[in-house]
């Protein structure tokens, strides 16, 4: 009897079996480029941002979440995780002591060394920079393939698409209202179009006074900025908090301080780049119809707490 036959079986046997094993092991580029791969689904995940932690949870990951980084607020249940960073630093022992096997930084919010040490140490890092709400759809998908959570991950990503293109919709058409987004006020800083919050003022009518920077964020000089003269100032701060003028009151020919459009959006919602963000898009937008109208601005209240699932 020729062996040829079993020679050739064994073969397709440890073919299929490699094949096997190569279809379990999850390959996912992220957005800085880098290949990470997994041999199972992510089962004890550390999340180095509030949004980040956000995002886990509405992946529907949130049970194998170990540990968050700080400020991770939403929903209630991460106030329960250990805390095992902020901006500035890593508790690299408590994190060896958790053993992650998958840890999500943020890519413009985390220094590049700590994602150098991270990488050093052996553990699977997944780099995340949203930009637009395509990409925070994008990114839950990620990290439900990452989790094993597909299901839950797919649902609430189409959810987002679906309420952020009704939004777009809804204002179309709209006169535009020239618009300063301020993140500080001394030194005055604001954002480019490259940025996620500048997505929902184009998407609600607006335009990006500051639209043309070349980097995400920038200090900017009062000069200029009067310059562009403004018909609405926005920030991000405190649920229920109404903005102040601050020292925009000192430049009457402001259109904005003309005639008093300055507006506050909860910053929880439209500075995070997490799964609330078309919540934050659409106070923006209601900010910006009124401006456009010559309404007063209104102070939003505070967003019901929502669980994980939200």
């Amino acid at each position: 009897m020729s062996l040829r036959p079993l020679v050739l079986a064994a073969a397709l046997l440890v073919a299929a079996a490699t094949a096997s094993a190569d279809q379990a092991v999850l390959r996912i580029v992220d957005d800085a480029g880098h290949e990470v791969v997994l041999s199972h689904p992510a089962r004890r995940i550390v999340a180095l941002a509030p949004h980040l932690t956000e995002l886990v949870y509405a992946a529907g990951a949130g049970e194998q979440l170990v540990a968050v980084g700080k400020f991770s607020d939403f929903p209630l249940e991460a106030r329960s995780k250990p805390v095992i960073s902020d901006a500035f630093a890593v508790n690299y022992e408590a994190l060896a002591q958790l053993r992650p096997d998958l840890v999500l930084v943020w890519g413009s919010g985390t220094a590049e060394r700590t994602k150098a040490k991270l990488r050093s140490l052996g553990v699977p890092v997944y780099e995340i920079e949203i930009r637009s709400v395509a990409g925070l759809a994008d990114t839950l998908r990620s990290i439900g393939r990452l989790a094993g959570t597909d299901g839950v991950a797919q649902a609430r990503a189409q959810a987002i698409s679906n309420d952020w293109a009704a939004l777009q919709s809804a204002y179309a058409g709209r006169r535009p209202v020239r618009v300063f987004y301020q993140l500080w006020d001394a030194p005055l800083m604001t954002l480019s179009n490259q940025h996620l919050i500048a997505s929902a003022i184009s998407a609600c009518g607006g335009s990006n006074v500051f639209g043309e920077l070349s980097t995400l964020t920038a200090t900017v000089s009062w000069e200029v900025a009067v310059q562009r003269d403004p018909e609405l100032v926005l920030t991000g701060g405190a649920p229920g908090e109404a903005a102040k003028p601050g020292r925009w009151a000192e430049f009457a020919q402001v259109s904005a301080t003309k005639h008093g459009e300055f507006a506050s959006i909860e910053g929880d919602l439209i500075a995070r780049s997490g799964p609330r963000f078309v919540d934050g898009a659409r106070e923006l937008c209601m900010a910006v119809d009124r401006a456009r109208q010559g309404l007063p601005p209104v102070v939003f209240p505070a967003a019901k707490a929502a669980s994980a699932t939200r």
